[in-house]
């Protein structure tokens, strides 16, 4: 089973939504999320926000956290996921900010910090590839989807009913 698939069995009918941030993704995750037949009762939208200001004044980003941490850290991979979640309303968000290809100063090329965030909290994860940027937006865009999947399935594997009373 792909992974778009796995998400679409989670959230499909459960009330839940969706909604992403991407910057090395290009929009990929929100491609791959609306293959799914039915995908509108639960994907709320996306940003892409491959320029910094997009990151700042769209999804709320501090430019403080960009300037000390850097565009590709846990920090701003974490506060994509929150602005976006916020922005859209959604019970969960997925972000992705890295370097597909051309490194710098603190990492190499192929690295992404993926975001996460929910009702649970929010959680980063950082992986690094190769250098060949179309291989590795296909890989960021599956860790990610992979990473949400596995938060979406844990929240919900954890949640108590709450029984109403009259």
């Amino acid at each position: 089973m792909r992974v778009e698939e796995r998400i679409s069995m989670l959230l499909k009918g459960s009330g839940l939504t969706l909604s992403a941030a991407e910057s090395c993704t290009g929009g990929r995750i929100s491609h791959l999320i609306t293959t799914i037949s039915g995908s509108s009762a639960y994907y709320l939208g996306s940003v892409t926000s491959y320029a910094v200001s997009v990151k700042e004044k769209v999804l709320g980003v501090p430019s403080g956290v960009i300037e000390g941490k850097g565009v590709v850290s846990a920090e701003v991979a974490a506060a994509m996921a929150e602005g976006v979640r916020a922005l859209c309303g959604s019970t969960f968000a997925v972000a992705t900010t890295g370097l597909a290809e051309g490194g710098d100063d603190h990492y190499p090329e192929g690295t992404v910090w993926i975001g996460v965030a929910g009702p649970a909290g929010t959680k980063t994860l950082l992986y690094q590839y190769d250098k060949d940027r179309k291989a590795n937006i296909r890989r960021f865009t599956t860790r990610a989807l992979t990473f949400l999947a596995d938060y979406i399935e844990d929240y919900i594997s954890n949640c108590k009913p709450v029984k109403e009373t009259k």
